[in-house]
């Protein structure tokens, strides 16, 4: 049995959370990726390969913000996006990131922004 690391962790949980979880034009999934400096996340279209919205940390309302915070502006920011795409539900993929923190903080500020999942 060999050791793995912590990013080799993280991507073969990322994969087992992919094999379940599947976007599509009405149903888009939301990806999050988790940094040390920040959060990103977005719609993508799986079947056509496509990401719908998306935001990031670098945008300038959410750069000075402390990180949970940011995560959770994120979150709003991108169903107002989402809204205006014309996207209302979505199914949540975490990633391979455990369901708490920022990675929960933007789900529910995707929540309160009107965002279905």
């Amino acid at each position: 049995m060999t050791v793995q690391t912590k990013p080799q962790r993280r991507l073969r949980r990322r994969r087992r959370v992919r094999a379940r979880v599947r976007g599509s034009a009405e149903r888009p999934r939301l990806s999050v990726f988790r940094s040390n400096r920040g959060v990103f996340a977005q719609l993508i279209d799986d079947e056509r390969g496509h990401t719908v919205v998306s935001v990031s940390w670098i945008e300038p309302e959410l750069r000075k913000l402390d990180p949970g915070e940011q995560a959770k502006k994120a979150g709003g920011l991108l169903a107002t996006r989402a809204k205006e795409a014309g996207v209302s539900t979505c199914v949540f993929d975490r990633g391979g990131y455990r369901y708490h923190g920022r990675v929960r903080a933007l789900a529910d500020g995707a929540r309160e922004g009107g965002l279905e999942f």
